[in-house]
């Protein structure tokens, strides 16, 4: 059980870097778009509807190192001031939202994904890019953000018996304090 939680945390890490790469080729688009503005007069059509694609992927696939790394945005005006193991409890009584949230999510995504995919659906704009990967990795996004949802709930459930966790395992914690 502890080498699949690490498993599922070291994937959303490694893709997570991998897909920090994809700010780069952003870049250079961007800066190619502003230099063919000025150089030649007229921007490129399909500079900005190709990083607008990128950073489509960009933005949904870290949302399970976000997880690892416990950085997505919560509100810390009580929860900040708990102790380890009352925040370890708070996850756990509301983790049921966040599993909701992700299965009506993945049903949602994969329906929008696999009807964007069997039309091979574009963007129908001048350029007309394919759209349907983009769409896909929504689902699979989720899929991985699911995955280290279920690993963050054995580390709180680990903190409330009072066992250990690591930073490996189970990502970034806050348990390195004393879980009591």
């Amino acid at each position: 059980m502890l080498k699949l939680a690490r498993t599922i945390t070291n994937l959303n890490r490694w893709i997570a870097h991998a897909a920090a790469w994809l700010v780069l080729p952003m870049f250079a688009m961007l800066i190619f778009d502003v230099a063919m503005r000025y150089a030649v007069g007229r921007p490129t059509v399909w500079t900005t509807e190709l990083t607008q694609l990128v950073f489509a992927v960009y933005g949904v696939i870290g949302g399970g190192w976000l997880l690892t790394e416990r950085a997505h945005v919560n509100v810390d005006i009580l929860y900040g001031r708990f102790s380890v193991r009352r925040k370890a409890l708070m996850d756990v009584c509301t983790s049921f939202l966040f599993f909701l949230f992700l299965a009506v999510l993945i049903w949602q995504g994969s329906s929008m994904a696999w009807e964007s995919t069997m039309k091979l659906e574009t963007s129908q704009s001048i350029w007309n890019p394919p759209v349907w990967p983009v769409k896909i990795a929504v689902p699979v996004a989720s899929i991985l953000l699911l995955l280290q949802g279920i690993v963050r709930l054995v580390a709180d459930i680990r903190v409330l018996m009072g066992l250990p966790n690591d930073e490996e395992t189970f990502g970034t914690q806050a348990s390195s304090e004393s879980p009591h």
